[in-house]
């Protein structure tokens, strides 16, 4: 546990309280590597598509690259106005996902946001493999080793975000600034030398056959290849609570910058590719970028300088969907259509788990493609555009809507860009459908309906929550029925439990064994109490669960059967769940049986002590106290659970991450006429398990005299897979409690039905 926790300062650092979150916000300087690099990096590669496209139409097609790269950069200023107006009217981040929702309705927002989300995968496994090219375009002896050097930079970008926004913003700027003064001084060069003679590129003279006539459906074609030079600019809209305040001037003005350079790097490059004469075609050794950079500085060291500066700016511009994934996760999350640990702030104040999920699904899509940059493109522009023309339509229904100031001037601008984005949608889905675009489309109404299940599973957990009909109004505790399972041995952790279940005053207390050689023991430490074997042999799940089934049958509906679990730890360590994984596993399996609860009683073997009947004394003092998330039905249940314990003390207990919702939940526990003091812990680093450690310490267990017992209310979910779809906190305190001597855990299960 030690060395995994070193290991993971070592990567990521210590942890930021939440506290610092608003040191992590960014200034407009970090505000644009972090999230326009994408849109900065896809101006290396976007001629080059127009290119490849009008190679095929021979040689003097090559000459419309200038007049397609200017209607491109038209297009990317109608969005970069767009989207100025969006980050105002929608303050709160969100981006397409938000405004499709709002305007459009519910599933054209989930088509949104499943673009959005394939488009961000596929902007780091494109952003990557385009870095890695413009590597083996300086160096072509590593062409054999693409992949590799692709899944290793993916790794590292998601080590660096890891780390925290502004921390990557810190790290990104310089290859980011960078990139933008080497692409000035390629443009400031070429144009230099074109005033008297152009230099000529490698390629220049390179004839090219005719394949097929240029029709104007090529020309549109080739205007869609060229508007990869538009990914990235949503960006900045889903990731306004990124900024420091006044949030949205901030973001439109970073917006506004981004969208200047970015037109200007893009129709330099585009003309210069013509005056230079480039010819590209996809076996060409060397990217269009560097061909004019090859030509234009004479292959010295400023070739290599450009040459470094695009590998590194396309390798960062996976850092735009660093941000922009795990944001629009976290979105979902809060309105219920994505698991809700998306909606969790990692260690440094990250969305880990949108970051990590990211980092692997864009490795798989290398390894899949074999990181070919042409292959994965084809299937990058489908989510891109249609996120893009959905936003528009919702903006336009938008300013209908509200008609504020300047309404009709904003209409008009978002009218133009929603028909442009949608007949290059059209475009490109005809065009790229049967070289992979088919992948995505057929991707998105999948993504869509998965989204769905899960909004609709949690509506239905919410629903079972407060169910009237399961609602324990009166809390009148029922009887207390614990019977003690004995395993291999009666030892100094069984005694502990006969002792604990003796405490409780009214409890009827029993003993279950699968060997008859236990008895004499239990008649030491359990005199008068039944000890009864089930069947001979070692621990068997199905014969102790019939053995319940028949106990449960026998009991009231108010009545609680307990299992408890006493176990002798071999090592205060998570491992010891590995090592003896049989009785952790008996106990997960328990729990999904209905009317019974776990109480889980852990020793350590330096713990025990020679004599067993000085360890079944029962303990004078036991504070119970019940965890909850939220007061419901399920919490209830286990306040009406711990009450039947009987202990010294009964309280609620509530981690908080911060002050949020703090209020709320004092104002329903007292409208629940809950007899028990409710405790706030606060937890700043959001580790509920040490925080929860570090409150059961101060009651000072021993084990003997004084005992601690946690209740648990979990989730019990029918389908294994919905089981992914919570946070597993029960199961979090439960491992971390394992190392904590002298404290009893039990969970109490609620069975969500259906």
């Amino acid at each position: 546990m030690k060395a995994q926790t070193t290991l993971k300062r070592l990567a990521v650092g210590p942890p930021k309280s939440s506290e610092d979150l608003e040191e992590t916000l960014l200034r407009k300087v970090l505000a644009l590597p972090i999230f326009a690099s994408d849109a900065l990096s896809s101006v290396a590669y976007a001629t080059q598509e127009i290119l490849l496209v009008l190679a095929v139409a021979g040689t003097t097609a090559l000459t419309n690259v200038v007049p397609i790269a200017g209607a491109v950069g038209g297009l990317l200023a109608i969005l970069i106005l767009s989207y100025r107006q969006t980050v105002h009217a929608y303050p709160n981040g969100g981006g397409a996902y938000i405004v499709a929702h709002e305007n459009l309705g519910a599933y054209p927002g989930l088509l949104a946001a499943s673009a959005l989300l394939i488009d961000y995968v596929l902007t780091v496994a494109v952003s990557i493999v385009a870095g890695v090219d413009a590597i083996v375009s300086a160096v072509p002896g590593l062409a054999t080793l693409k992949i590799i050097i692709a899944v290793a930079l993916v790794v590292f970008v998601t080590l660096a975000n890891l780390r925290g926004v502004k921390e990557a913003g810190t790290f990104f700027a310089v290859p980011s600034y960078g990139f933008i003064l080497s692409i000035g001084m390629v443009l400031a060069f070429g144009f230099s030398r074109c005033l008297d003679s152009c230099p000529m590129a490698e390629s220049a003279g390179t004839g090219l056959p005719v394949e097929s006539p240029l029709s104007p459906f090529m020309v549109l074609t080739a205007f869609a290849a060229g508007t990869t030079a538009l990914t990235g600019v949503e960006a900045i809209s889903n990731g306004v609570q990124a900024f420091r305040e006044p949030k949205s001037k901030n973001a439109a003005t970073t917006l506004g910058i981004m969208g200047a350079i970015a037109i200007t790097m893009f129709l330099g490059i585009s003309l210069l590719a013509r005056l230079t004469h480039v010819v590209f075609i996809e076996s060409a050794e060397r990217t269009v970028l560097a061909q004019i950079a090859h030509a234009v500085l004479g292959g010295g060291p400023l070739f290599y300088v450009v040459q470094v500066a695009t590998a590194a700016i396309l390798i960062l511009a996976a850092n735009t969907a660093y941000q922009g994934f795990p944001r629009l996760a976290s979105v979902l999350a809060s309105d219920g259509y994505m698991p809700h640990q998306f909606n969790s702030l990692g260690d440094r104040l990250a969305y880990s788990n949108g970051i990590v999920i990211l980092a692997a699904l864009a490795s798989l899509l290398i390894v899949i493609f074999k990181a070919n940059l042409t292959s994965l493109i084809q299937l990058y522009l489908v989510g891109v555009f249609l996120s893009f023309t959905l936003s528009q339509f919702g903006m336009v229904l938008h300013w209908r809507r509200t008609r504020e100031s300047g309404w009709q001037r904003n209409l008009t601008t978002q009218a133009v860009g929603a028909v442009a984005t949608a007949i290059v949608l059209c475009v490109v889905v005809v065009t790229k459908f049967l070289h992979g675009a088919w992948v995505v489309v057929a991707m998105i109404p999948v993504l869509v309906f998965l989204m769905r299940s899960v909004k609709e599973h949690y509506d239905h957990v919410g629903e079972q929550l407060a169910e009237p009909a399961r609602r324990p109004h009166d809390r009148v505790p029922g009887n207390q029925h614990m019977v003690i399972l004995v395993n291999q041995s009666v030892d100094g952790a069984t005694a502990r439990a006969v002792g604990y279940a003796l405490a409780i005053p009214g409890a009827e207390v029993s003993g279950v064994t699968f060997s008859a050689g236990h008895e004499r023991e239990w008649n030491v430490i359990a005199p008068g109490i039944e000890l009864e074997v089930i069947r001979k042999g070692g621990l068997k799940e199905r014969p102790l669960l019939e053995y319940l089934h028949k106990r449960r049958e026998t009991l009231g509906a108010d009545d609680f059967l307990t299992v408890v679990v006493p176990e002798v730890l071999q090592r205060r360590s998570l491992m010891e769940v590995i090592t003896h994984p049989s009785v952790h596993r008996l106990k997960a399996d328990l729990l999904n049986e209905p009317g019974i609860q776990v109480l889980d009683i852990p020793l350590h073997k330096d713990e025990v002590s020679g004599d067993i009947g000085q360890e079944a004394r029962r303990p004078e003092e036991r504070y119970v106290v019940v965890l909850l998330s939220g007061v419901h039905n399920a919490t209830l249940q286990a306040i009406e659970y711990a009450e039947t314990l009987q202990g010294t003390e009964t309280k609620g207990l509530y981690i908080a991450f911060d002050d949020e919702g703090v209020d709320d939940l004092r104002r329903r526990w007292e409208e629940a006429n809950i007899p028990h003091r409710l405790e706030i812990e606060m937890s700043p680093y959001r580790d509920v398990g040490t925080t929860v450690a570090e409150y059961v310490r101060r009651r000072h267990a021993d084990g003997r005299s004084r005992v601690v017992t946690l209740v648990l209310p979990e989730y019990v979910v029918e389908k294994r897979r919905h089981q992914l779809l919570h946070n597993q906190t029960a199961l979090i305190i439960k491992g971390r409690m394992l190392l904590e001597p002298d404290v009893v855990v039990v969970s109490v299960p609620y069975i969500v039905e259906g």
